[in-house]
This record gives C-alpha cells, structure tokens and sequence, in this order.
C-alpha cells in the first residue's frame, strides 16, 4: 500500500463515525452466522468486527494502520485484531468469509487484494464488500485540484491515493481471479459530516494527508480554505457539509 495517509483514531471515532455507521448495511449483506470464522479486512477501530461478532462468528480483524489496531484491541480486547497489508497478506487457515468496509479503495493495487482475498477463502466461500466506486468524492477531489493546481502548481492527480472502480472493472477482476459475483450495487450515498463548519476539515485531515505532505499545519488550514471557497454551492447547506459519496458493495463468491 503506497499511501502516505497517517490516522488519528480517536477523530475517525468521534468525528467520522458514519464510516462504521453505515456499513452495518454491508454487514446484513455478509449475514454472518455463528461458528463462521470471518476475517474482516481494513477494520480500523474495530466496530463493524465488534458488530459481525455478536453473531456468533469468529471474526479476526486487520487493517494496516497500527494506531487503528491499537485502538481496536483496546475497545475490544476479547477480538483479534492484526497489522496487515491488504495488498499481500496471507493467512495459515481460510474463511468463510472476508468482509470489507470503506477500506478497498484505499488498496490501489487492486488485482493483489483479490488474490490474496481469494487464497484467504474457503471453496465456495463469499467476500463481501463495500467501497467507494467510480465518481466518489468527485467534487471534493476536483476542488483539491484545482486549488493545488491553480495556486502551488502541483498535480494532485500524481498524489491521489484513492482506487474508486465501476462495477464493470472490479467484477471483471474478480472473474479473472475465480469468483463468482452474485450481487453489485452502485449507489449515490450523499453523506454529511459532523462537527458543522468544520465538519470538511475533519474530512480533509482523516483521509487527505497525500495530497499535502509538504505542508505544515498552518499551511493546510489556508489550503483547506481555499478548497472549501470552490466547493461550498455544492456541498455546503444549513450549516452542514456533505460529501458526494459513491459506493460500490459487492457480494462475490470462490468457485471451488
């Protein structure tokens, strides 16, 4: 995984709890049932493991940011939680089932997650998964650049960390990797985001790091002002800022 992005756990829990919050649909997708193992890839703070455990499973998390992981094992210390690379791990037992949330798309190497989801599986075992899809945070994103192009002449596409696929794509590669895709989905999921005002500021410091790596703080807080200017007609009402999510949940099952 090539992204420079650093993760503040206690601000994606208490700024940006609408990533666990909404993919407790993707969890009524994967239906987990009691004496399943499950592994659940890109875990962050452990939530949506925490909540495919109550149901009997046994759920072992990995996400590859140690300060995700830290703070899993501390709200949930009955839970393996693990540092991975969803790009190249690999596992001594197979699932029954991988479940994903908001993590894929920060996986740009694409072809080796679905290889090593697909050697993690059990025969006939599913992968479940939600991401975000073609044309996600499409606003945002061409704020940033034109504020980085415009303004310090630089080429935000060359720092984008984000792999946001069409369903095309991400089923033609699961097909090429042995699985059978059962349902995929691509949805408009407007999202608003805590804290008012600041509400894209929490966004931009959680999940932009790469575009500003060479800028301090202060240098990001007059960056993140600019970027609001260009985009605030369209995302910015009543005193909210909603993102123009778009998401892809996918349901994909190894074919023995």
């Amino acid at each position: 995984m090539s992204s420079i992005n650093s993760w503040d756990a206690e601000l994606y829990d208490n700024k940006l709890g609408f990533v666990s919050g909404f993919g407790r649909g993707a969890v009524e997708w994967l239906q987990p049932q009691a004496g399943e193992s499950i592994l659940d890839l890109g875990c962050g703070t452990g939530d949506l493991t925490y909540e495919i455990s109550k149901s009997g499973a046994r759920v072992t998390g990995k996400d590859y940011s140690k300060e995700m992981i830290e703070k899993a094992q501390s709200k949930y210390p009955h839970i393996p939680f693990q540092v991975e690379n969803g790009e190249t791990f690999r596992t001594t037992e197979q699932y029954d089932a991988v479940f994903s949330n908001a993590a894929l798309h920060w996986m740009k190497q694409a072809d080796k997650v679905v290889e090593s989801v697909q050697l993690a599986l059990r025969p006939n075992g599913r992968f479940v998964a939600e991401f975000g899809g073609k044309g996600n945070v499409q606003t945002v994103v061409q704020g940033i650049t034109e504020v980085l192009s415009q303004e310090y002449g630089l080429d935000a596409a060359e720092r984008n960390p984000w792999y946001f696929p069409s369903i095309g794509e991400y089923s033609s590669l699961l097909e090429e990797h042995g699985f059978k895709v059962s349902h995929a989905y691509h949805f408009d999921r407007p999202t608003p985001l805590a804290d008012g005002e600041r509400g894209l500021t929490h966004w931009l410091d959680s999940f932009a790091d790469d575009f500003f790596p060479e800028f301090s703080t202060e240098e990001k807080t007059v960056i993140y002002e600019k970027i609001k200017d260009k985009i605030q007609s369209d995302l910015y009402k009543d005193g909210i800022w909603t993102a123009d999510y778009k998401r892809i949940r996918i349901v994909a099952v190894k074919k023995t």
